[in-house]
């Protein structure tokens, strides 16, 4: 079984922040195979799915973003997930908007929700696709900015950089991570 993470913030005033942008790519996904994320259990919202011979889950942690770990491990403990069967989406401002960039392993680099991850999962060794959304400008603060929303011409990039996640999501249900990782990167 897979487990795709995207990592965020719950509450309505996050949507379609720069820092939600995995729940963004978690939503697509849930679009294309018609299944809402309705379970809420080891604090998160998730949905399992049955596509292309491969059972695997949808999650979305409501811990807030600094605390996603406490969601990720417990569900990936409870259906005897392994670290190779886990990709974890977010954002990652030192990639230009709208770029993506997919990884094996790596340190945290600032991020607190991937923090939080490599915390609980006791290793940087982990899949994830990075979404880029470049620094704040004129001294603005990084939380500000982080939970600032994208600017109109930046969400029609974004809008296709959730796709092209998505996409990436679904070819790993077929292909393993490392041939994934060569054709996005």
């Amino acid at each position: 079984m897979k487990l795709i993470v995207g990592l965020g913030n719950p509450g309505s005033q996050y949507d379609r922040t720069r820092h939600n942008i995995g729940f963004e790519v978690i939503d697509e996904l849930a679009r294309r195979f018609h299944t809402p994320l309705s379970q809420a259990k080891f604090k998160g919202l998730y949905a399992m799915v049955n596509n292309y011979g491969e059972k695997f889950i949808l999650l979305k942690p409501l811990t807030y973003m600094n605390l996603s770990g406490e969601s990720i491990r417990p569900i990936m403990d409870y259906y005897n997930i392994s670290l190779e069967d886990l990709v974890v989406i977010f954002d990652d401002m030192d990639l230009p908007v709208g770029k993506i960039r997919l990884r094996q392993k790596g340190s945290a680099g600032g991020h607190n929700g991937i923090k939080s991850t490599i915390a609980h999962l006791g290793t940087q060794n982990f899949n994830r696709i990075r979404i880029g959304i470049n620094r704040p400008e004129n001294g603005m603060s990084v939380p500000d900015y982080v939970l600032g929303k994208f600017r109109k011409d930046e969400w029609e990039e974004i809008q296709t950089t959730i796709q092209k996640s998505a996409d990436a999501c679904e070819e790993w249900l077929k292909k393993p991570f490392l041939e994934v990782m060569n054709n996005y990167n």
